[in-house]
Protein backbone atom coordinates (compact mmCIF):
# COMPACT_ATOMS: atom_id res chain seq x y z
CA UNK A 1 0.00 0.00 0.00
CA UNK A 2 1.45 3.36 -1.05
CA UNK A 3 2.38 5.79 1.69
CA UNK A 4 4.36 8.99 2.06
CA UNK A 5 7.78 8.39 3.64
CA UNK A 6 10.90 10.39 4.45
CA UNK A 7 14.23 8.86 3.44
CA UNK A 8 17.40 10.08 5.15
CA UNK A 9 19.58 10.28 2.06
CA UNK A 10 23.30 10.89 2.48
CA UNK A 11 24.33 10.23 -1.09
CA UNK A 12 26.17 7.01 -0.19
CA UNK A 13 25.42 3.63 -1.72
CA UNK A 14 23.39 2.37 1.24
CA UNK A 15 20.99 5.31 1.40
CA UNK A 16 20.89 5.40 -2.42
CA UNK A 17 19.62 1.82 -2.37
CA UNK A 18 17.17 2.59 0.45
CA UNK A 19 15.85 5.56 -1.52
CA UNK A 20 15.15 3.40 -4.56
CA UNK A 21 13.75 0.55 -2.47
CA UNK A 22 11.22 2.97 -0.96
CA UNK A 23 10.32 4.13 -4.48
CA UNK A 24 10.07 0.54 -5.76
CA UNK A 25 7.60 -0.21 -2.96
CA UNK A 26 5.34 2.44 -4.48
CA UNK A 27 5.87 5.05 -1.80
CA UNK A 28 5.77 8.80 -2.24
CA UNK A 29 9.31 9.67 -1.19
CA UNK A 30 10.65 12.84 0.39
CA UNK A 31 14.47 12.82 0.49
CA UNK A 32 16.23 14.55 3.37
CA UNK A 33 19.98 15.21 3.51
CA UNK A 34 22.05 16.82 6.26
CA UNK A 35 25.23 18.86 6.17
CA UNK A 36 26.65 18.21 9.64
CA UNK A 37 30.13 19.39 8.74
CA UNK A 38 31.34 16.09 7.29
CA UNK A 39 34.56 16.41 5.31
CA UNK A 40 33.09 14.12 2.63
CA UNK A 41 30.55 16.81 1.74
CA UNK A 42 30.82 15.62 -1.87
CA UNK A 43 28.18 13.02 -1.00
CA UNK A 44 25.61 15.81 -0.63
CA UNK A 45 26.29 17.06 -4.15
CA UNK A 46 25.74 13.54 -5.43
CA UNK A 47 22.49 13.27 -3.47
CA UNK A 48 21.17 16.54 -4.87
CA UNK A 49 21.98 15.47 -8.42
CA UNK A 50 20.19 12.13 -8.06
CA UNK A 51 17.06 13.74 -6.66
CA UNK A 52 17.04 16.35 -9.42
CA UNK A 53 17.41 13.70 -12.12
CA UNK A 54 14.55 11.63 -10.73
CA UNK A 55 12.26 14.47 -9.70
CA UNK A 56 12.35 13.49 -6.04
CA UNK A 57 11.52 16.29 -3.56
CA UNK A 58 14.74 16.94 -1.68
CA UNK A 59 15.66 19.04 1.33
CA UNK A 60 19.27 19.70 2.26
CA UNK A 61 19.53 21.01 5.81
CA UNK A 62 22.60 22.71 7.27
CA UNK A 63 23.08 21.59 10.88
CA UNK A 64 26.79 22.38 11.11
CA UNK A 65 26.13 24.46 14.24
CA UNK A 66 25.89 21.23 16.24
CA UNK A 67 29.64 20.77 15.87
CA UNK A 68 30.13 23.28 18.67
CA UNK A 69 28.64 20.57 20.90
CA UNK A 70 30.08 17.44 19.30
CA UNK A 71 33.76 16.64 18.97
CA UNK A 72 36.19 13.80 18.57
CA UNK A 73 35.12 12.37 15.22
CA UNK A 74 37.52 12.16 12.29
CA UNK A 75 34.56 12.85 9.98
CA UNK A 76 34.13 16.38 11.32
CA UNK A 77 37.26 17.32 13.30
CA UNK A 78 40.84 17.90 12.21
CA UNK A 79 41.69 14.25 12.79
CA UNK A 80 43.12 11.97 10.11
CA UNK A 81 40.66 9.52 8.57
CA UNK A 82 41.87 6.05 9.60
CA UNK A 83 42.73 3.46 6.99
CA UNK A 84 41.67 -0.13 7.40
CA UNK A 85 38.59 -2.29 7.82
CA UNK A 86 35.49 -1.27 9.76
CA UNK A 87 36.05 -3.98 12.35
CA UNK A 88 39.37 -2.43 13.40
CA UNK A 89 39.44 -0.45 16.65
CA UNK A 90 40.84 2.62 14.85
CA UNK A 91 37.60 3.02 12.87
CA UNK A 92 35.80 4.09 16.04
CA UNK A 93 37.23 7.55 15.39
CA UNK A 94 34.63 7.90 12.60
CA UNK A 95 31.78 7.79 15.12
CA UNK A 96 29.98 11.15 15.36
CA UNK A 97 28.44 11.38 18.86
CA UNK A 98 24.70 10.65 18.77
CA UNK A 99 24.53 11.35 15.01
CA UNK A 100 21.71 9.04 14.02
CA UNK A 101 19.52 9.96 16.98
CA UNK A 102 19.87 13.62 16.01
CA UNK A 103 19.21 12.99 12.31
CA UNK A 104 16.30 10.67 13.00
CA UNK A 105 14.72 13.16 15.40
CA UNK A 106 14.83 15.88 12.76
CA UNK A 107 13.56 13.51 10.07
CA UNK A 108 10.70 12.39 12.30
CA UNK A 109 9.70 16.01 12.87
CA UNK A 110 9.77 16.58 9.12
CA UNK A 111 7.67 13.45 8.57
CA UNK A 112 5.06 14.65 11.06
CA UNK A 113 4.86 18.06 9.38
CA UNK A 114 4.42 16.40 5.96
CA UNK A 115 1.93 13.77 7.18
CA UNK A 116 4.39 11.00 6.31
CA UNK A 117 4.04 7.66 8.03
CA UNK A 118 7.66 6.49 8.22
CA UNK A 119 11.30 7.48 8.17
CA UNK A 120 13.70 5.18 6.32
CA UNK A 121 17.47 5.07 6.89
CA UNK A 122 20.35 2.88 5.79
CA UNK A 123 21.63 1.10 8.90
CA UNK A 124 22.93 -2.39 8.10
CA UNK A 125 24.68 -5.28 9.83
CA UNK A 126 28.12 -4.22 8.63
CA UNK A 127 27.78 -1.11 10.79
CA UNK A 128 26.92 -2.97 13.99
CA UNK A 129 30.53 -3.47 15.12
CA UNK A 130 31.41 0.19 15.64
CA UNK A 131 28.22 2.23 15.29
CA UNK A 132 25.85 1.75 18.24
CA UNK A 133 23.19 3.86 16.48
CA UNK A 134 22.98 1.35 13.64
CA UNK A 135 22.33 -1.70 15.83
CA UNK A 136 18.94 -3.48 15.90
CA UNK A 137 18.21 -2.56 19.52
CA UNK A 138 18.70 1.14 18.75
CA UNK A 139 16.43 1.00 15.69
CA UNK A 140 13.74 -0.86 17.62
CA UNK A 141 13.78 1.63 20.49
CA UNK A 142 13.79 4.66 18.16
CA UNK A 143 10.77 3.16 16.41
CA UNK A 144 8.99 2.82 19.76
CA UNK A 145 9.88 6.37 20.86
CA UNK A 146 8.97 7.88 17.49
CA UNK A 147 5.51 6.31 17.57
CA UNK A 148 4.77 7.85 20.98
CA UNK A 149 6.48 11.24 20.59
CA UNK A 150 3.80 12.85 18.41
CA UNK A 151 0.05 12.72 17.95
CA UNK A 152 0.58 10.96 14.63
CA UNK A 153 2.86 7.90 14.92
CA UNK A 154 5.86 7.75 12.60
CA UNK A 155 7.65 4.43 12.11
CA UNK A 156 11.46 4.21 11.96
CA UNK A 157 12.40 1.70 9.28
CA UNK A 158 15.83 0.35 8.34
CA UNK A 159 15.09 -2.11 5.50
CA UNK A 160 18.63 -3.54 5.42
CA UNK A 161 19.20 -3.71 9.16
CA UNK A 162 19.90 -7.45 9.23
CA UNK A 163 22.02 -7.77 6.08
CA UNK A 164 25.44 -6.49 5.03
CA UNK A 165 26.59 -4.21 2.23
CA UNK A 166 27.07 -7.21 -0.10
CA UNK A 167 23.35 -7.95 0.14
CA UNK A 168 22.42 -4.27 -0.19
CA UNK A 169 24.40 -4.03 -3.42
CA UNK A 170 22.90 -7.29 -4.68
CA UNK A 171 19.42 -5.85 -4.14
CA UNK A 172 20.40 -2.64 -5.91
CA UNK A 173 21.75 -4.61 -8.86
CA UNK A 174 18.40 -6.40 -9.12
CA UNK A 175 16.75 -2.97 -9.26
CA UNK A 176 19.14 -1.93 -12.03
CA UNK A 177 20.70 0.91 -10.03
CA UNK A 178 23.67 2.93 -11.27
CA UNK A 179 26.19 3.17 -8.44
CA UNK A 180 28.28 5.74 -10.27
CA UNK A 181 25.65 8.09 -8.81
CA UNK A 182 26.90 7.48 -5.26
CA UNK A 183 29.83 8.58 -3.10
CA UNK A 184 31.24 6.51 -0.25
CA UNK A 185 34.78 7.67 0.56
CA UNK A 186 35.26 9.50 3.87
CA UNK A 187 37.97 11.65 2.28
CA UNK A 188 36.22 14.34 0.27
CA UNK A 189 38.77 14.48 -2.51
CA UNK A 190 38.18 14.33 -6.28
CA UNK A 191 38.60 10.55 -6.39
CA UNK A 192 37.91 7.92 -3.73
CA UNK A 193 40.94 6.92 -1.63
CA UNK A 194 40.28 3.17 -1.64
CA UNK A 195 41.88 2.85 1.80
CA UNK A 196 39.40 4.09 4.40
CA UNK A 197 36.93 1.68 5.96
CA UNK A 198 34.06 2.99 3.85
CA UNK A 199 35.97 2.46 0.60
CA UNK A 200 37.22 -0.98 1.63
CA UNK A 201 33.74 -2.20 2.53
CA UNK A 202 32.37 -0.83 -0.75
CA UNK A 203 35.08 -2.50 -2.83
CA UNK A 204 34.53 -5.79 -0.99
CA UNK A 205 30.81 -5.62 -1.81
CA UNK A 206 31.46 -5.11 -5.51
CA UNK A 207 34.00 -7.95 -5.53
CA UNK A 208 31.53 -10.24 -3.74
CA UNK A 209 28.92 -9.49 -6.38
CA UNK A 210 31.38 -10.08 -9.22
CA UNK A 211 31.15 -6.62 -10.76
CA UNK A 212 33.46 -3.65 -11.05
CA UNK A 213 32.91 -0.50 -9.00
CA UNK A 214 32.05 2.33 -11.43
CA UNK A 215 33.86 4.92 -9.28
CA UNK A 216 37.48 5.82 -9.97
CA UNK A 217 40.06 5.49 -7.20
CA UNK A 218 43.36 7.21 -6.47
Amino acid sequence: MSQKVVVIYSGGMDSFTVLHKALAEGNEVLALSFNYGQRHVKELEVAANVCKQHGIPHKLVDITAINSLLSGSSLTDNIDIPEGHYEEESMKSTVVPNRNMILLSLAIGYAVSENASAVYYGAHSGDHAIYPDCRPEFVRQMDVVSKMANYEPVAVHAPYLDVDKNAILADGIKMGLDYSQTWTCYNGRHEACGKCGACQERLEAFAANGIEDPLSYE
